[in-house]
């Protein structure tokens, strides 16, 4: 069968697999800035033949895979940027740049989608149609480079978009399917309270910027809990709160930040509107006055049945049923949704968590680590994907 052969195939690339992850971890690049990242992913891609490759932005890759039929056109992404923090991890690949590390696990999905490239890429007269290898830049950061990419071209004419995430809170061996609303559309506000600063020993003769701030923090919570419904998912967190400078002054303004995260674009576009009602109400009653911005971030990521419950199939196929566990919605975001505004897609999980191992930090933490076992379940997830959506003979073969 196709899909013993798919798990077969991944393992024999898994060293090598590992090795790429192991470098990519070693020289991280923030968000914009993958330069040698992305010029390491176009030698290696170039190592494999049969693949066209293109630079649709600075610091992307794609490579192409057409096969001498025509076909479905089937994208698979992954992401290549790390994040401005210090590692705490003393493996012997650890970063060697400091201040920047791979701790969201984008090392690994840079070696799991080359792995399944140069699988994929000696298949090259069984294909019925394209493949597309989409090497995305600038993940971490708004407004992010699935956008740019889309706006490069790299999705027209693709019939369907996959991806993965490596996840630590799921363990390894396991893959993790969301049908519908996965990951969140990740908002940011910006709120200043300007009351009038003086002296703490007499209040009275101010307008107290923290006491007024503090209220507005407190109700702001209200708006989940009493001005949504329940049945919508919807957070709201004050992330940053500042002002003053000493023990006996009242400053005269405080500024406040946060995010907005929801699912629903109504719930979404009402949320600004209850904030500064909310905020207005508050600094109006005790005569201060505020300024508030608020910036859309990603668009949720919003998995298609259609191609969800193909993946979902493919994983019970590779590894059995009861390594397959259906999962609830996140709050956390990730711009893999501007792929999807272009193709039918799913995104899934790939556990990389274990807890016998220790491996445990969340992601985004200056631990952060994945076990490595589970990248050859991702290629093996990739592969055997493309196989059934764009190989001839498929039925014949066993799948």
């Amino acid at each position: 069968m196709r899909s013993l052969t798919a798990v077969k195939e991944s393992q024999r690339v898994k060293d090598q697999v590992v090795k790429w992850r192991r470098h990519l971890h070693m020289y991280p690049e923030l968000s914009f800035g993958e330069e040698q990242t992305s010029q390491f992913i176009y030698q290696m891609l170039q190592s494999f033949g049969n693949l066209e490759l293109s630079r649709p932005t600075k610091n992307s890759v794609m490579a192409t895979l057409t096969g001498n039929e025509p076909g479905h056109v089937l994208a698979i992404r992954a992401d290549i940027d790390a994040l401005p923090i210090m590692e705490e991890n003393d493996f012997d690949f650890v970063s060697r740049r400091p201040g920047v590390m791979h701790a969201c696990g984008h090392d690994g999905h840079t070696a799991m989608l080359l792995g399944a490239a140069k699988i994929l890429s000696q298949k090259k007269d069984e294909l019925q149609g394209e493949i597309r290898f989409i090497f995305q830049h600038a993940e971490e950061l708004y407004p992010g480079g699935a956008e740019e990419m889309v706006q490069a071209g790299v999705m027209d004419g693709v019939d369907a978009v996959i991806g993965t995430h490596l996840w630590s809170p799921l363990e390894v061996g396991k893959i993790g399917i969301v049908y519908g609303p996965m990951m969140a559309a990740p908002d940011t506000f910006f709120l200043t309270v300007h009351g009038k600063g003086g002296h703490a020993a007499l209040p009275h003769q101010t307008i107290d910027s923290i006491a007024v701030a503090s209220q507005v923090v407190t109700n702001l919570q209200h708006i989940v809990s009493r001005n949504t419904d329940p049945l919508e998912q919807l957070v709201l967190s004050v992330t940053k709160f500042t002002g003053g400078t000493t023990h006996n002054v009242i400053p005269s303004s405080v500024e406040i930040c946060g995010t907005v995260r929801s699912f629903n674009p109504a719930v979404r576009e009402q949320a600004p509107k209850l904030m500064e009602q909310v905020i207005k109400g508050i600094t109006d009653a005790h005569g201060a006055a505020y300024e508030f911005r608020y910036e859309n971030g990603y668009r949720a990521v919003i998995n298609q049945d259609e191609v969800t419950r193909f993946l979902h199939e493919t994983a019970e196929e590779l590894f059995g049923g009861e390594h397959v566990e259906l999962m609830k919605p996140n709050m956390v975001a990730e711009d893999f949704s501007a792929f999807l505004q272009k193709a039918d897609g799913c995104f899934f999980f790939t556990g990389a968590g274990n807890k016998a191992k220790g491996i445990t930090y969340p992601h985004h933490h200056a631990r952060f680590t994945i076990d490595e076992d589970a990248l050859e379940q991702g290629v093996a997830m990739f592969v055997r994907a493309a196989e059934k959506m764009l190989y001839r003979n498929e039925e014949e073969a066993g799948a």
